[in-house]
């Protein structure tokens, strides 16, 4: 992970709400949890491409239902396209999605699958505190897809993650040779493992051991013996 992501003094974020009163309050929020952190922000989607390209920040919190360019109607779909444009050209950007809209996700769930990066979701009526998690947890490089409804209707383990469980587990090895084993970077052995805690409703909690719970989640659904 980027040293900067454990300096809240070179963090920079953007912010996208097209309401003024919303987006002025989302940053006094974060402010208040990362005092040093550079803060931008968007009105609609192509100011917040502009924005991407120019400062590349290490963290995006973003409503779904904002207007393409000044002046035009306000839609999740516009939001959600912009989502899939990000997580395509910036596959390690971190996002939060905090928006009352964030059912329209599912339609874009290949996509949160594969993305690289940490990806929150906060609906908002959640309140401040949980919301900050979310964002500390994107900022970790986690993933956390729990408030979109029926994603994961059905448990889907793709066999990637199942490797890396039994490697893990069956055989007791630790990322580093997990990643010698299957050929690739230590960062994907990690990535795998946000996006399968992820499906098994696994997530950071305090004073319990994630890998653990994992490991006990895992037996639980029959994924390894």
């Amino acid at each position: 992970m980027k040293q900067a992501l454990t300096e809240k003094a070179l963090l920079t974020i953007l912010v996208i709400d097209d309401h003024e009163s919303v987006l002025a309050g989302t940053v006094n929020v974060l402010q208040k949890r990362y005092p040093d952190a550079e803060f931008i922000t968007a009105v609609n989607a192509k100011n917040a491409l502009n924005q991407i390209s120019c400062l590349q920040p290490d963290l995006i919190v973003m409503d779904l239902s904002i207007p393409d360019t000044s002046g035009m109607t306000a839609r999740p779909d516009i939001g959600v396209q912009l989502l899939r444009t990000l997580m395509k050209n910036y596959p390690h950007l971190n996002i939060v999605v905090q928006s009352a809209n964030v059912r329209t996700l599912v339609r874009i769930r290949p996509d949160i699958d594969s993305h690289k990066g940490g990806f929150t979701v906060a609906d908002k009526s959640l309140s401040t505190q949980e919301m900050l998690t979310r964002v500390d947890w994107a900022l970790q490089g986690l993933t956390h897809t729990k408030d979109i409804k029926g994603i994961h209707s059905v448990l889907e383990v793709k066999p990637e993650w199942l490797r890396v469980l039994a490697l893990a587990f069956e055989e007791g090895l630790q990322d580093k040779t997990i990643a010698e084993r299957m050929c690739i970077s230590e960062r994907m052995v990690r990535h795998y493992w946000s996006k399968l805690q992820d499906a098994l409703n696994v997530y950071p909690e305090e004073g319990k051991n994630i890998r653990i719970q994992t490991e006990m989640q895992a037996r639980e659904e029959g994924l390894i013996d």
